[in-house]
């Protein structure tokens, strides 16, 4: 039986600062550890999304394409799917949802997932273009992004909260995704005006926290002098 009570990451958000985006794990290793996830390629490619066993990319051009095993991330989070519903909303903001849902778990302090399905306006999205070597910095890379925008959509929005006290390792707050019920449109969400939809949430007791330790650039990066929390407070918001 899969463990349900476990959000499994690979890389953090910090090592991604500097420009260490060698994909250091398979697509094939990351669903091993959940049937559910999001992250990004190599070089920042493209912005992924893993639903029901399936993981799509969404890359620069805006177009869905179905991830292969041997596709590799530098970073992403990934679990196994035990959601129980949480609310429905209607006409619901951003802010008023990302509130509602606070208010709800009462759980500011763990982590847990978010899986919303329903129709949402004004919906904004990026994807970054892949980067080759030598890689520049989180905030230079993330330059070479597409935005892409929908009035009206249908579709999935999967999130994670982390907790403040990982900001760094994660970005504390909410990480969201998104793939449209036609799986021609997605990305990572940068914005929305309104929501109407299902709102589902999974709560975790366990971080697994899996680092790249065969990466040399890695393992020998001296992130002192990274200004972590400013840049991807920058890059994810």
């Amino acid at each position: 039986m899969s463990d349900t009570t476990t959000l499994y990451q690979h890389g953090t958000l910090a090592l991604l600062v500097p420009g260490l985006l060698d994909g250091t794990l398979t697509m094939q290793e990351l669903l091993a550890h959940g049937d559910t996830g999001i992250g990004t390629g190599e070089g920042l490619d493209g912005e992924l999304i893993i639903l029901n066993g399936t993981p799509y990319q969404i890359d620069s051009q805006g177009h869905v394409n179905l991830v292969s095993a041997d596709f590799t991330l530098p970073f992403a989070n990934s679990h196994f799917a035990d959601y129980g519903a949480l609310m429905t909303v209607e006409n619901a903001t951003r802010a008023d949802l990302q509130q509602q849902i606070m208010a709800e778990t009462h759980s500011a302090n763990t982590f847990f997932s978010l899986k919303i399905t329903g129709t949402f306006t004004q919906m904004r999205t990026r994807a970054v273009q892949k980067s080759g070597r030598p890689y520049q910095s989180l905030a230079k890379t993330a330059e070479k992004q597409s935005v892409f925008s929908r009035d009206t959509v249908t579709g999935t929005l999967l999130s994670y909260y982390s907790p403040q006290l990982f900001d760094g390792a994660a970005v504390g707050g909410f990480h969201s995704h998104f793939l449209s019920q036609d799986h021609d449109f997605g990305g990572h969400i940068l914005d929305f005006a309104t929501v109407d939809g299902e709102v589902s949430w999974q709560q975790f007791d366990s971080l697994e926290q899996h680092l790249p330790t065969q990466n040399q650039a890695y393992m020998t990066h001296d992130f002192a002098q990274d200004d972590i929390l400013g840049a991807i407070h920058q890059a994810e918001n």
